[in-house]
């Protein structure tokens, strides 16, 4: 398995099981196999063979939740856990792997509460301490999260992930702050690249910070760069999906599809990724009747499920010819797995925009936010982002400025074709006027007024967001004109969105 050699790993695997089949570790091993080479549903069942044979075994029961994390049961997973407590009360290694997976299922209090019970049997390990500090950072602990990764990177000076999450914690000042030490480790840059985009975009924003901007620019151009070249991808294959999208979710499509699932519970806030969507979503979730479920992928998954192991293009005209009723209802089944206990709730999901016309059909009771906010702000935000996955067109300003304006075109055919059914909350326009903008927001939201909405930073949800820190603040104006302090380092991005929009 470490090998990468599938082929030999499942031989052994397989002869493990059928010549010691009251082996319960053998299975452990099969269903941690299964579940690496995506086959989720052949993991879960390898794992409760195992469970059989002996119902108290930790790691068996970690390994179950893992399982059911990556079949979307999140009910079951989180039912799961619960049960696993007890099995895994005397070791710290898997108290540490239960609290990751409650993590991954947002249910930071319980994971933090078992990384603390891990940490108080036994060494802390680097692990350990970061891990501890991703769900102090999600909870708003940012302080406890600092000293955290102050131990994590004392301990493990490669460790460049924890490098680039702890500048990111806070504001660094002129008496306290990284860049001398994130200097030296770029001296020379580390062997790994992935440790040297990390180091250079943790350099970048501690730069920014004490304001020597062109200084901050170059690190980030740089390790934007080294990103770039490790990844296998062609903007042009998004542009066309997009175009293509377009074309076929025209009117007479819009006109002839049949109704959709009847459900007035769900508020769709998405945008570019950067564009202030999460904090559209604190001011909705603030609301007493409103619950947030972030980032979900179900509507996507919804989606895909029609036509599994299809690409992109093909999905697209089966997407348009599936029956909106069963894709609204397939989508709500597997919300459902959330529990919300809400009236209504939030799906936070930025690439939405993709599918604007289509949850419109499906959902025809739901509320569709978009974010707006200025290209060359938006784009200047996700440059200098590192994203844990996705967005691979924003590590390059060619790119970025493409991906830009084919996205700016389709938000203008989905406006033509929703009309009213779009809301549209413009970043600039709520940071300038909250209160208006946030009542106007509520309103069309079909919500009555309350004051919270107006304090979204008082929101005690966690948030896994890049936001996340920003989010805590009171809303404020300065990252409205932040990107004209690089002007002339994204010319290319201008050039390029001017060059597209003109066509």
């Amino acid at each position: 398995m470490a090998a990468r050699d599938g082929a030999a790993a499942a031989s052994i695997t397989a002869t493990l099981t059928k010549t010691f089949p009251g082996f319960a570790p053998g299975w452990l091993t099969t269903s941690i196999f299964r579940l690496d080479v995506g086959h989720a549903r052949a993991a879960l069942d390898a794992c409760e063979t195992g469970l059989r044979l002996a119902p108290a075994d930790g790691a068996l029961r970690v390994q179950q939740v893992r399982c059911l994390i990556a079949l979307g049961r999140r009910r079951q997973a989180l039912q799961a856990a619960e049960a696993a407590q007890d099995a895994v009360a005397g070791s710290p290694p898997l108290l540490h792997e239960l609290g990751n997976a409650l993590s991954l299922l947002g249910d930071y209090d319980r994971a933090l509460g078992l990384m603390r019970e891990a940490a108080a049997r036994g060494p802390a390990e680097p692990a350990l301490n970061y891990n501890m500090a991703a769900v102090l950072r999600f909870l708003g602990k940012f302080e406890e999260a600092e000293a955290l990764l102050d131990r994590v990177v004392a301990e493990a000076p490669g460790d460049f992930e924890a490098q680039g999450a702890r500048s990111q914690l806070r504001t660094q000042t002129p008496d306290r702050n990284h860049v001398a030490e994130l200097e030296r480790l770029l001296e020379p840059p580390p062997a790994a690249w992935a440790g040297e985009v990390q180091l250079r975009y943790a350099l970048a924003k501690e730069l920014e910070d004490l304001g020597r901007y062109a200084e901050s620019f170059d690190q980030l151009a740089r390790g934007a760069a080294v990103r770039r070249r490790h990844l296998a991808y062609d903007v042009a294959g998004d542009v066309a999906a997009m175009e293509s999208i377009a074309r076929v979710f025209d009117a007479p499509w819009m006109a002839r599809a049949a109704a959709g699932a009847d459900s007035n519970a769900p508020i769709f806030v998405f945008g570019l990724p950067r564009s202030g969507t999460t904090l559209v979503e604190r001011i909705l979730g603030s609301h007493p009747k409103v619950r947030s479920l972030g980032e979900l992928n179900d509507f996507p998954a919804a989606i895909s499920a029609l036509g599994r192991g299809a690409g992109k293009q093909a999905l697209i005209p089966m997407a348009a010819a599936a029956d909106p009723k069963a894709l609204g209802e397939a989508y709500l089944a597997r919300v459902a797995e959330h529990a919300t206990g809400a009236e209504r709730f939030i799906d936070k999901l930025p690439m939405n925009y993709l599918y604007a016309g289509l949850i419109a059909k499906a959902l025809p009771g739901a509320r569709l936010v978009l974010v707006e906010r200025d290209p060359m702000a938006c784009g200047h935000a996700m440059f200098k982002t590192l994203f844990n996955q996705g967005y691979p067109f924003s590590y390059d300003l060619d790119d970025l400025g493409r991906y830009i304006a084919a996205y700016l075109k389709l938000i203008d055919h989905w406006k033509g074709l929703l009309g009213d059914r779009l809301i549209v909350a413009g970043y600039e326009a709520l940071v300038a006027d909250p209160p208006g903008e946030t009542r106007r927001l509520i309103a069309r939201c079909g919500l009555a007024w309350d004051d919270a909405c107006l304090a979204p930073h008082r929101n005690p949800a966690p948030s896994s967001t890049q936001s996340a820190v920003q989010v805590r603040r009171p809303i404020y104006t300065e990252a409205v004109e932040r990107w004209r302090r690089y002007e002339a380092q994204l010319e290319p991005l201008a050039r390029r969105l001017a060059a597209e929009r003109g066509r």
